[in-house]
């Protein structure tokens, strides 16, 4: 499941990050994170701390999203008897996340929000690693859905390396994001108003996404497809 699970966990973070959940309150996130304020149509904050402390909120989300991965790779192993149905069960459920976030189901709850906020201001490393590692324990449906089905993924690898290599990957594909458009509202917000438009669109793009890696997962094809790409990778070397 390496080469392909890897590239859609990828995506899954981008996607996420992209969230009509997450996107519309990163202004919000970094004036918090940095102690910056709007002003002038941009967030006012120095650059050489946005940097730092952006350092530390993306480790602390990405010790959170790695350590689930770690555990569900070792709950995966435990039941390997049952490897069948369990990626039956697991490509069916991310078919579900999948169909919920397109908007094409409505399910209560699955759509049920859970925010974990700081009172305090980030002024060091530190409180930006413990902001980091809240935002990654409550956040919002759309990413819960989206994470939970990379983390399905993850129970599913063949060893515990695998599901901390997926979800290292996945926070990679948001921490990525975070860093560029970061910089981008420290010049301007006008970006962040153009982005929003499109969110709707893309959180319909997230799901599809989803709904076509469930059926991977749900049909096999995922380790098929993970196994002619190494097939290949060898033969080219």
């Amino acid at each position: 499941m390496n080469d392909i699970g890897i590239v859609f966990a990828f995506l899954g973070g981008v996607l996420s990050f992209f969230s009509p959940c997450v996107f519309p309150l990163l202004p919000a996130y970094i004036t918090h994170l940095t102690g910056g304020k709007i002003e002038n149509s941009k967030i006012e904050v120095n650059r050489q701390s946005l940097y730092f402390k952006s350092f530390g909120f993306i480790l602390g989300f990405s010790i959170i999203f790695i350590a689930l991965g770690a555990s569900a790779s070792v709950i995966g192993q435990l039941l390997t008897s049952y490897r069948t149905i369990f990626m039956q069960v697991a490509g069916l459920l991310i078919i579900i996340f999948g169909l919920q976030m397109a908007g094409l189901l409505k399910v209560k709850f699955l759509m049920k929000e859970v925010r974990i906020h700081s009172a305090r201001k980030s002024k060091n490393i530190l409180s930006s690693l413990l902001l980091g590692m809240s935002f990654a324990s409550g956040w919002s449906p759309c990413v819960g859905l989206a994470l939970s089905s990379i983390l399905l993924l993850a129970s599913s690898s063949d060893t515990l390396f695998q599901g901390v290599f997926l979800l290292g990957s996945y926070s990679i594909g948001m921490a990525i994001p975070f860093i560029v458009i970061s910089v981008i509202l420290s010049y301007s917000l006008k970006t962040i108003r153009k982005i929003n438009k499109y969110l709707s669109k893309l959180a319909v793009v997230n799901g599809l996404f989803m709904i076509f890696l469930g059926f991977l997962v749900l049909s096999g094809q995922m380790q098929k497809i993970s196994a002619w790409l190494s097939a290949f990778s060898l033969f080219q070397l």
